[in-house]
């Protein structure tokens, strides 16, 4: 059996999982808080904390990104094409994240110099770390079911870090930095900086690359970008990526708004009371307290702590959802999966259109809901992009992986653009009033109707979508076969 072919060790699986978890310790934070660290923190102009995240974010998205992986594509080492670039960024990028969350006192001018400079040398550090890395994936094993069984792993890590960040985050400042924001945020960053930094070297040390392009390919920058214009599979799966980050964007701007516009305030409290949350956070408080240490700072309003109590419960189900995806996919094909398990999550979705706001029970079971069929799907997205990149060298006698990772990228940061700035569009619309306690009945229909119906047009939309793509369990085992025959008649190929 060749090495194509052999299954990939828990070790390098855990080893590969390690450096998305480190990847996500600081892009969860960048995507949650960096408005606010800006704002609240550094003390930025909010219209100046916006311009700086608007700018460095096309940056990253036009320019950054294709360059990396133009480059990564061309890469030549001993180590391969891409597990050099997480070596050379493991390290700076744990310095430029620190950099990126400290708060020197330079003045009002100096401090919008550091912050889009900082920022701005971050977003490209995370380019040239994450885009080679995702490309990676596709480069471990030739094997279909492997990758399947790899993109789980990957993103359990990523809902680890997705808790860290959004349940844990505010609470480890505060305890941190003994109710400073600024040295709890410092001494946070570093902590992740330097975490981060190790699980990188692991992911370097304990991963190998595989599929390795025949010695004869050769191919200049517009043949690469030829292939993707004609490579169906890859239109999809950028139609499709770009769908879901809206969807994600969209409901993940607005359910903040539906617990504190829309959903009883009483009938919160007295959820969190009846499933004894408050007395578990008060039996924390009391353990930390003897031991001399800061209390746990949880949110104190209902709103605010239900919602942050949502989070948690929505993550540990997509992870259980991640955890029941290869097999199905094994069995059934990751097309099918993707398709069924998208559409049955967005049933989910549309109910919250008609939950009156005194049914709570009701919004957490249909989040996790949603959360464990959604969950089925994330692993699935990225191992079908891997499976795009065999498509193309199938299909062209030609492999291009970081550069189909890297559309597949940018897709994603317009989504999360578009879906961010669907959210305020349509708060507006409704005639959202900012800081108003309370809201017209026409806005908090309109914050009904975004986290329902409007956060499920992207997904069924997806689903219609995959209708054109190709690549089903059949023309998977096809492609594995042939071009693991291909490859073992091809000096080049590991034996």
């Amino acid at each position: 059996m060749s090495t194509l072919e052999q299954p990939l060790s828990v070790r390098e699986k855990l080893g590969y999982s390690l450096g998305d978890l480190a990847a996500n310790l600081i892009f969860q934070t960048l995507i949650t808080y960096l408005a606010f660290f800006y704002t609240d923190v550094y003390q930025l102009p909010p219209a100046t904390a916006a311009t700086i995240i608007f700018v460095v974010g096309l940056l990253g998205a036009f320019v950054f990104t294709p360059i990396i992986g133009i480059a990564a594509d061309r890469t030549r080492t001993r180590w391969g094409k891409f597990r050099p670039w997480i070596l050379w960024t493991a390290v700076p990028f744990g310095i430029l994240a620190l950099l990126a969350f400290s708060t020197p006192d330079l003045g009002e001018r100096g401090k919008i110099i550091y912050a889009l400079t900082t920022y701005s040398l971050l977003v490209l550090v995370y380019a040239a770390n994450n885009l080679p890395y995702s490309a990676l994936s596709g480069v471990l094993t030739g094997n279909m079911a492997q990758r399947n069984s790899l993109s789980a792993y990957r993103f359990v890590a990523v809902m680890v870090a997705q808790f860290v960040i959004q349940v844990l985050l505010l609470p480890l400042v505060l305890i941190l930095g003994d109710g400073d924001k600024v040295k709890g945020f410092e001494s946070v960053m570093t902590l992740f900086a330097v975490v981060g930094t190790v699980f990188f070297l692991i992911t370097f040390f304990t991963t190998r690359e595989r599929v390795v392009p025949i010695a004869a390919q050769s191919s200049g920058v517009m043949q690469d970008l030829a292939d993707l214009v004609r490579n169906r599979p890859w239109q999809v799966m950028l139609a499709l990526t770009i769908l879901v980050f809206i969807n994600l964007a969209l409901k993940g701007g607005t359910y903040v708004y539906y617990f504190q516009y829309y959903l009883s305030g009483p009938a919160l409290a007295a959820f969190l009371q009846d499933i004894g949350f408050n007395g578990f956070i008060g039996g924390l408080n009391a353990t930390l307290t003897r031991a001399g240490l800061t209390e746990f700072q949880w949110p104190k309003d209902a709103a605010t702590s239900a919602f942050s109590l949502f989070n948690a419960s929505g993550i540990i189900c997509m992870i259980l959802g991640i955890g029941l995806s290869r097999p199905l996919a094994d069995r059934f094909g990751k097309r099918d999966v993707f398709g069924g398990a998208l559409f049955v999550s967005t049933l989910f979705l549309l109910v919250f259109y008609v939950y009156p706001p005194t049914a709570i029970p009701a919004v957490f079971v249909s989040f996790m809901l949603h959360g464990f069929c959604y969950g089925i799907t994330i692993p699935l997205l990225w191992a079908m992009i891997a499976d795009v990149a065999d498509y193309s060298e199938w299909k062209n006698n030609r492999r291009a992986t970081a550069i189909i990772f890297s559309a597949m990228l940018c897709g994603l940061k317009i989504g999360l653009s578009i879906g961010g700035a669907l959210v305020a569009g349509l708060l507006a619309h409704y005639g959202y009033q900012p800081g108003a306690a309370l809201q017209s009945p026409q806005t908090v229909d309109g914050i009904r109707l975004t986290v329902s119906v409007f956060a499920s047009l992207p997904f069924l939309v997806a689903v219609a979508l995959l209708l054109a793509y190709e690549i089903n369990k059949q023309l998977e085992a096809r492609i594995e076969r042939e071009l693991a025959e291909r490859r073992a008649g091809q000096v080049g190929v590991t034996p």
